[in-house]
């Protein structure tokens, strides 16, 4: 009878213990994107990821950054092909994703881009534990800036930009993910000229800094 007890106690303590680890477990953190995500215009501190992962620290959520492999120029199709890969090799259990804006300025078919999309979420949560441990960011209206317009092939930047965040938003709502949206933010950078970079296209530190004051509290949510 005795040795039934301790029995059941070693057996409650582990059980515990397991728990604590769960509870205080790292986030191991890897935002996919392009230059949304990498942050051209800005420095490799002032990236809205690197923020992010500050100030999750500092909310007590101890979080480390992998590594930024967003790049300038990266489509949805450069994503799969250069980005998934690190899934396997970094394992992460956080993930962010913004990509599409150069789908969009290439002509890339609606169809194709939402294909890929779908593709790419279902492989981010075939790598995560814990599928809810993904973020959808939806795209920001470039054709405000002062050469945005430039990148339009005289097509409606705005309208064809939200129909590709009506795609992002509704496959959150389908994989029942949160989705941070800074379609409207982005907008305040056609009248405030210190949001944009000085390559007059990409938004300036100050504006990726206001993106991440979105996303940091859907963060803290979805990770405590």
């Amino acid at each position: 009878m005795r040795f039934f007890k301790y029995s059941i106690l070693t057996i409650l303590g582990i059980l515990l213990a397991s728990f604590k680890v769960q509870t205080t477990q790292q986030i191991l953190y890897l935002p996919l994107g392009d230059s949304y995500t990498i942050c051209t215009g800005a420095s490799a501190n002032e990236a809205w990821p690197k923020l992010l992962t500050q100030h999750l620290n500092d909310a007590k959520i101890k979080t480390t950054l992998l590594d930024n492999p967003a790049r300038n120029g990266f489509s949805t199709q450069n994503l799969i092909d250069r980005e998934l890969p690190l899934l396997k090799k970094l394992k992460p259990n956080f993930v962010t994703l913004l990509i599409g804006v150069n789908d969009w300025v290439r002509e890339v078919p609606i169809a194709t881009f939402e294909k890929n999309l779908i593709f790419i979420i279902d492989e981010v949560q075939n790598q995560l534990t814990d599928k809810t441990k993904l973020i959808l960011i939806t795209i920001p209206d470039f054709g405000i800036t002062p050469t945005g317009k430039g990148y339009g092939a005289g097509r409606n930047i705005s309208k064809g930009i939200l129909e590709f965040n009506t795609i992002i938003i509704n496959q959150g709502k389908k994989y029942n993910l949160l989705v941070v949206d800074i379609f409207d933010l982005s907008k305040k950078m056609k009248d405030d000229a210190t949001l944009v970079a000085n390559d007059g296209l990409h938004p300036s530190a100050k504006e990726y800094a206001e993106w991440e004051k979105l996303i940091l509290p859907v963060t803290v949510k979805l990770l405590k």
